[in-house]
């Protein structure tokens, strides 16, 4: 991470950064009405899997297996929480304690951690070779101990 006060400015090779409230952005959603705020976190986790999945593959190198371990520490390094991934045969799975979505959020009836979603998507192709899907099963802002999360191939 490279950060620059002169340009006021912070990246990592093409990618510019931001530091911003989590409650801040998490506000946003919470301020939609929920047809609307669904389809924006949809909208979120799939900006994510593209934009960030463009750093993910940058610290594939060719090593898909280790990718795991590079983002679950990429992902604390920036911001996002104690991230556990593993590999199950065609399934990876995601814990993530203290995720700054479901803080941001608040109390919901409704996963809000899209973004990881989302990123999780973007790895699980990188590691399957082939396109995959991701999903929240289980959201801090819903109440639950750790967010949980599994992506597996497209079908």
């Amino acid at each position: 991470m490279k950060h620059d006060p002169l340009h006021g400015e912070l990246s990592e090779g093409d990618a510019r950064y931001l530091l911003i409230r989590g409650d801040s952005l998490m506000g946003l959603f919470r301020r939609l009405p929920a047809p609307a705020c669904e389809a924006a976190l949809e909208a979120f986790a799939a900006s994510v899997a593209e934009h960030g999945g463009r750093s993910a593959a940058r610290y594939c190198a060719g090593d898909r297996e280790r990718l795991l371990a590079t983002v679950a520490s990429k992902a604390g390094e920036l911001g996002w929480g104690t991230w556990t991934l593993d590999r199950d045969g065609d399934e990876l799975r995601l814990v993530v304690v203290n995720s700054p979505f479901a803080q941001g959020y608040g109390n919901a009836n409704h996963p809000v951690c899209a973004p990881i979603a989302g990123m999780l998507q973007s790895v699980a192709a990188l590691v399957f070779g082939a396109r995959a899907v991701a999903g929240e099963s289980a959201c801090a802002a819903q109440g639950a101990m750790q967010c949980r999360f599994s992506a597996r191939l497209a079908a």
